[in-house]
């Protein structure tokens, strides 16, 4: 089990895997579960069940990773009125002047969002001038994906590693037999590696020591870049993971996998530019309530969007996700951590990111 400040357990979407059950929802299977020692945190009652110390279905963990969108040209001047608009992280086209017969006049510039719209050209006509277009802010500016990956940092190897690195919390969990992590003291990047570790987790993010909802902390931004080789065994994620408290809930936010994506849930909701699956369900075992509120007992929820389409490079506006989960109905605890993460049920790998970087524009 994964120790404060967080806690990792084996995810499920929308199927139960080793060390958690899904009460009531039927569970599909990624692939065969990896033979290991006995020590499954959980049973599943209601559907195939994947256990860590026992063979039996896999878990199909994938998840998608949608682009995040450049800033929106703000809209330029309505034609007849000289004044550009700008918006968004670009400039809005110049709206184009009136014509007609007597002097010329220029028409004003618009100012808006990152950068001044063009002046709208000289009009021919009398002497009318163009009113300034406005435009709104647009997103903001996406991740580089072709950032090179970092040199030197520090490796660590074992099976539950906490720590932090350049400002971020740093960690890696597994039941089986352990994994590294390498993070980088001047580079919010890191890259781990593992080899039969049963499930395996490895995660850069933030830890929030307050009992403070999503919302306190304005937009929430994770931007990634990440490059894979090697296995995972039955399954893997890739993406963005954390908990909440009161009610405990064990969240992910699923970009890309090793072996493919399979959104679940009727529900979904389109951000970043990506439609995700959104899914809920409830969870019991031993790992949750190590991660869960000081005093919890029994089961806890999973909440998980997984992109339709998957990707290896992007930001990922999570508060929209948090938002998304709450028009579904859905009870939001206080936010405890956001972390980038990469699950894998074993096989034999490694990861980078390059970039592996969590936000808020709140305290």
């Amino acid at each position: 089990m994964h120790s404060a400040p967080l806690h990792l357990c084996v995810l499920t979407f929308g199927l139960a895997v080793a060390g958690c059950s899904a009460s009531g929802t039927t569970q599909d299977t990624g692939g065969a579960g990896p033979a290991g020692a006995a020590g499954a945190k959980s049973n599943s009652s209601g559907g195939a069940t994947a256990t860590a110390g026992q063979g039996g279905g896999g878990r199909d963990n994938g998840g998608l990773a949608g682009a995040g969108n450049n800033g929106g040209a703000g809209a330029g001047g309505l034609p007849g009125f000289g004044g550009a608009g700008s918006g968004g992280a670009h400039a809005g086209g110049a709206g184009s002047a009136g014509t007609g017969s007597g002097g010329a006049h220029a028409g004003g510039a618009g100012a808006g969002g990152a950068h001044a719209g063009g002046a709208g050209s000289a009009g021919t006509g009398s002497a009318g001038t163009g009113s300034a277009g406005t435009g709104s802010a647009g997103a903001p500016a996406d991740v580089d994906c072709s950032t090179a990956m970092p040199t030197g940092g520090n490796t660590y190897t074992g099976s539950n590693v906490n720590g932090k690195s350049d400002g971020l919390n740093y960690g890696i969990w597994t039941n089986g037999s352990g994994g590294s992590i390498t993070v980088f003291p001047n580079a919010h990047a890191f890259s781990a590696s593992w080899n039969n570790s049963s499930d395996f987790l490895a995660h850069v993010g933030l830890d929030f020591n307050s009992s403070k909802a999503y919302t306190a902390y304005g937009t929430i931004l994770a931007q990634y870049v990440e490059k894979k080789t090697g296995s995972a065994g039955g399954f893997s994620s890739i993406g963005i993971y954390g908990w909440m408290h009161s009610p405990c809930i064990e969240w992910y936010i699923n970009e890309d996998a090793f072996n493919g994506l399979n959104p679940r849930g009727s529900a979904t909701a389109t951000i970043d530019g990506g439609t995700y699956s959104l899914t809920s369900l409830t969870t019991t075992g031993t790992g949750g309530a190590n991660a869960c509120e000081s005093g919890h007992s029994g089961g806890w929820t999973q909440m998980i969007s997984t992109r339709k389409t998957a990707r290896q490079c992007g930001t990922v506006t999570v508060s929209d996700h948090f938002a998304a989960w709450a028009k579904q109905g859905w009870s939001l605890g206080t936010l405890s951590s956001v972390h980038i993460n990469v699950e894998v049920g074993g096989g034999q790998g490694s990861i980078q990111f390059p970039v592996a970087n969590v936000t808020t524009t709140s305290n």
